[in-house]
């Protein structure tokens, strides 16, 4: 039987924990404005840039320039946000084709840098591919809970344009909304929690928890705030259980929160259906 008491009296599975529940309240409800838009890719787009964005900082580490690469990572995933709207905006390159782009130019740019160092900072970032809990430190927990917070307060503040862009772009503009504006607040808010749930999901994995809950709480809800809360439901039952299971059994934590999720859509799915 797992101990819950002893796992909380470790101070590095509280910050994990608080750091997680972070990651499943922000990732479904930036995630449900996508899914419903038919963007769940870009997820994936933005975590390898996140990929490539961790490379640029651990290769000027190599080079003794210090700077953290969570912050390259912010960085280089929010312009990476722009870059495919900017594409998606002005050629003709729509939809998944500009974030495939984007995707495959992310990944290649870390690849080069790992090549480029003579693959001495392939070590260092296999944490950031991967997720850790035993790296969660204060400083990123600090963070975690500023970049969700913006997050939260952004969707507050502007959730009737998101929703009425996400639904109906069309009527959205003749209505007056600047549809490019809200379309670029969208994807930076995306890179902002891709960046945000990097620590524990680990960039392969960081992109899962945008859509899967919200594709389970698609399958009950009757309308998108129910589809909104039960999203985030479900996002905090699968960090609070995954984590728990990466404790007792010595699992990946990010591996660990994506097969709950998954198993929960899987159920909901079959008694849905």
């Amino acid at each position: 039987m797992i101990d819950i008491a002893e796992m909380l009296s470790y101070r590095f599975m509280r910050l994990a924990l608080i750091a997680g529940l972070c990651v499943g309240l922000v990732a479904p409800l930036v995630g449900s404005f996508l899914v419903h838009r038919g963007m769940a890719l870009i997820g994936d787009t933005l975590a390898h840039s996140a990929f490539a964005g961790v490379a640029v900082g651990l290769f000027l580490g190599s080079l003794d320039v210090v700077v953290s690469p969570y912050l390259t990572a912010l960085v280089v995933s929010v312009l990476a946000a722009l870059a495919i709207q900017a594409l998606a905006e002005h050629t003709d390159a729509y939809g998944d084709v500009s974030m495939a782009i984007v995707l495959s130019g992310g990944f290649a740019l870390g690849s080069v840098l790992i090549s480029l160092s003579d693959g001495g900072i392939s070590v260092g970032i296999d944490q950031y591919l991967f997720g850790s809990l035993a790296t969660v430190t204060s400083e990123n927990v600090t963070v975690m809970v500023a970049l969700s917070a913006l997050v939260i307060g952004v969707v507050g503040v502007t959730r009737r344009q998101l929703f009425a862009v996400t639904f109906d772009e069309t009527a959205a503009r003749v209505s007056g909304i600047p549809v490019r504006r809200y379309n670029r607040l969208l994807v930076v808010l995306t890179a902002l929690v891709v960046v945000a749930a990097m620590q524990i999901m680990g960039v392969i994995l960081v992109a899962a928890m945008l859509v899967v809950p919200v594709a389970a709480a698609s399958h009950v809800a009757r309308s998108f705030r129910q589809s909104l809360v039960i999203g985030v439901l479900i996002g905090e039952i699968a960090v609070i259980v995954g984590i728990t299971l990466s404790y007792a059994y010595g699992l990946a934590a990010g591996g660990a929160i994506v097969l709950v999720a998954i198993g929960v859509f899987t159920l909901v799915a079959v008694v849905a259906r």
